[in-house]
């Protein structure tokens, strides 16, 4: 089971970059705009995503420290296209607030420790969970961490690679077994599957036309 889902996940590789090509994630101008866009997105579609990113650089607030010298109230109206903009805008200044406190505001000292080590220190972040540290670890700190999100788990899961009970982390340990350990290769690899998920595997899946159409798949799952 193992080797047939590891050949499976290299195979989709293969053929969602014939479809789709190099699709450049993540965009963002700068590693603090990858921390902001990490958790604006949280449960939300990237279209609103880049609402609020606009927003927040049309007002010359798109760097870490600016975010922590924005009062609440503020932020949360700049942000408020990615909705639950409070709550969000709470999570950005405490990650902001972290980053100052923690490292002085330098990211490269988060890097520094290694992925366990800075992982771990994310993690303790509110409002950061594994999605966001691990799109915050290999997009800002090129580190070997494959993203898990919605988009992954819908794929695998109708072909038959993962069952609805599986955790975060035996999804993520699928493609570090199956795949070299590189971050430009992981991060392709969450992009073409975001791709895959928004045009074909959606919730009322379009199986027809989609890449992976041919490989075994159930839509119904």
């Amino acid at each position: 089971m193992a080797r047939r889902a590891a050949q499976t996940i290299r195979r989709a590789y293969d053929l969602l970059f014939a479809a789709f090509g190099p699709q450049g994630w993540w965009p963002a101008e700068t590693r603090d705009e990858v921390l902001i866009g990490a958790v604006l997105t949280q449960n939300t579609s990237w279209k609103n995503v880049e609402r609020a990113i606009r927003a927040l650089r049309d007002a010359d607030r798109i760097t870490l420290d600016r975010i922590r010298r924005t009062p609440p109230d503020r932020l949360a109206t700049l942000i408020r296209s990615s909705g639950t903009h409070r709550v969000k805008a709470g999570r950005l200044r405490a990650l902001a607030t972290w980053v100052e406190e923690r490292f002085a505001g330098d990211l490269d000292r988060l890097f520094a420790a290694g992925l366990p080590a800075a992982r771990q220190e994310l993690l303790r972040v509110p409002g950061v969970g594994p999605e966001t540290a691990d799109a915050i670890l290999l997009y800002a700190g090129n580190l070997p961490t494959f993203v898990v999100d919605a988009y992954t788990r819908r794929v695998l899961r109708r072909h038959h690679l993962i069952a609805a009970s599986d955790g975060y982390g035996a999804v993520q340990a699928l493609f570090e077994r199956a795949l070299p350990t590189v971050p430009a290769l992981y991060g392709e690899y969450h992009a073409l599957l975001v791709e895959v998920g928004k045009q074909y595997c959606r919730k009322r899946a379009r199986c027809r036309t989609c890449p992976l159409a041919t490989l075994p798949h159930d839509p119904d799952l």
